[in-house]
């Protein structure tokens, strides 16, 4: 077993002041495989000091030393790719199918980060008036336990390309996956204070990056609640804010649709990360007409996802990630059996044969209206409402009638059409017959899903105040 008491701080790991513990669960087993020592109010003011101090000089820094620093911080975090693979398989339960892809594309964020660092505009000038893009200043990051090494290399290659020097608060549920990526990241030999990690509570260290003057932004990736609050709180310091909310995505099954390459696809967007994703399409729209075809090809093509020990390659759908998330799962399938929903696939309790560890199964109700508590409330679960409509205007309405706006997805055979429907769903991305993403399309949602964007130059602009220099010398 594991036992960490360091935090990451001023270039050095260095001894916790806080002296609470949190144990580290595989959710595949429920067995305790590492011990963490959570940082207080003391470390996260030593991160921030840290990080005030190197801003003096980094903010300042060329746009060739950024990029050279996201270089090195891409070389170093990808000599450690498989190790990153397994922590995130051990300690969170993901799918290795679905780990792989996800902890290789926050790797790649810091190449992504440093093309968009060239590619902006950084200067505009017209007349005698100069516009700069500068650096915000220290930056917060706090990133949640469903995909640790995305969220943190991702939010870091966009405030290290603006300038901008950072703490970092993992999840507390992600210590020994956080562990190993500092540890990579530590071997890209960065100016001391660049970069501080400090693992502890959302009401502890979050609060304290929150309410604390010298830290000018906050980015945040968690639950509706807690954005809410680091809004209401941080306006006492007028803090910057990007908050990434969640969602409840709508997948839009078009009549013309072929549907044996689009029930597949809809499930893949429903389970996605065992449907512990925020993108996750949790609403299946489907034409009224279509109904009865769409129920015998998902139950059809159900085979495709197993459930099970997430380390096998064959495995569709993990754990959960603890117990608690176990139950809240649970209790929303009560709650669509309750509403009048009818199970199609799936049900309470575990599947047969994995009675140890968090796993529930994957879930499908159909007669599901868009009233019902499992159509309007994020389960980060795999829970499926099939929810019918009857025109494309119709279908429209519902995917909007939602307070999030995260990510959709429109499956069609014909194209203009599809992109015609994508239009007009408000959410931030929106694909077309296929999960697929770009490295600089923004990322972000409308409404309860959040404020601002991450990836590519819109991440970078995350990070960052326009100053004007006007000359008024005759």
């Amino acid at each position: 077993m594991k036992t960490i008491t360091t935090h990451y701080i001023d270039g050095a790991f260095v001894e916790s002041h806080g002296r609470e513990t949190m144990d580290s669960i595989n959710p595949t087993t429920g067995n305790v495989i590492g011990r963490a020592m959570l940082a207080d109010e003391v470390d996260t003011r030593r991160a921030i000091a840290a990080a005030n101090r190197a801003f003096a000089t980094y903010g300042r820094s060329t746009f060739e030393e950024r990029s050279e620093i996201l270089r090195r911080l891409h070389k170093a975090a990808l000599a450690r790719l498989d190790d990153l693979i397994v922590a995130m398989v051990e300690e969170y339960g993901g799918v290795v199918q679905f780990a792989g892809p996800i902890v290789l594309s926050g790797i790649n964020a810091f190449l992504a980060a440093e093309q968009a660092l060239r590619e902006m505009p950084w200067t505009r000038s017209w007349d005698k008036t100069t516009v700069t893009l500068e650096p915000v200043g220290v930056a917060g990051l706090i990133t949640a336990w469903n995909a640790n090494s995305l969220f943190i290399c991702l939010k870091l290659a966009s405030a290290a390309a603006a300038g901008c020097t950072v703490v970092i608060k993992p999840s507390e549920m992600s210590s020994l996956q956080t562990r190993v990526l500092v540890e990579a990241l530590h071997e890209a030999g960065l100016p001391n204070g660049l970069l501080n990690v400090v693992t502890g509570l959302g009401q502890v260290v979050g609060a304290e990056l929150v309410r604390n003057p010298d830290v000018a932004k906050i980015s945040f990736t968690g639950s509706v609640a807690v954005g809410e609050s680091i809004m209401r709180d941080g306006a006492a310091t007028m803090k910057r804010v990007t908050l990434e909310l969640g969602g409840k995505s709508p997948t839009i099954l078009l009549d013309d649709a072929n549907l044996d390459k689009a029930i597949p696809v809809a499930l893949v967007m429903a389970f996605l990360n065992s449907g512990q994703a925020c993108a996750a399409g949790t609403r299946l729209l489907v034409p009224n007409k279509l109904l009865e075809d769409v129920k015998r090809a998902i139950v059809g093509a159900m085979s495709a996802f197993v459930v099970g020990n997430p380390a096998d390659p064959k495995i569709a759908v993990g754990p959960m990630v603890s117990q608690k998330q176990y139950e809240r799962v649970q209790s929303y399938i009560r709650k669509g059996t309750d509403e009048g929903a009818q199970i199609l696939v799936g049900g309470e309790g575990r599947p047969q044969g994995l009675e140890a560890g968090y796993f529930v199964k994957p879930t499908v109700f159909v007669n599901v209206t868009n009233d019902m508590v499992i159509a309007r409330e994020e389960i980060f679960g795999p829970v499926l409402s099939v929810i019918a409509y009857d025109s494309e205007e119709d279908a429209i309405r519902i995917a909007n009638d939602s307070k999030y706006g995260l990510h959709a997805v429109v499956l069609g055979s014909d194209l203009s059409r599809a992109r015609r429907v994508a239009s007009q769903i408000r959410a931030g991305r929106v694909v077309i017959n296929g999960m697929m993403d770009d490295p600089q399309a923004p990322w972000g949602g409308f409404k309860h899903s959040g404020v601002g964007r991450e990836y590519g130059a819109f991440g970078i602009e995350a990070f960052v105040e326009t100053r004007a220099i006007l000359d008024a010398t005759a």
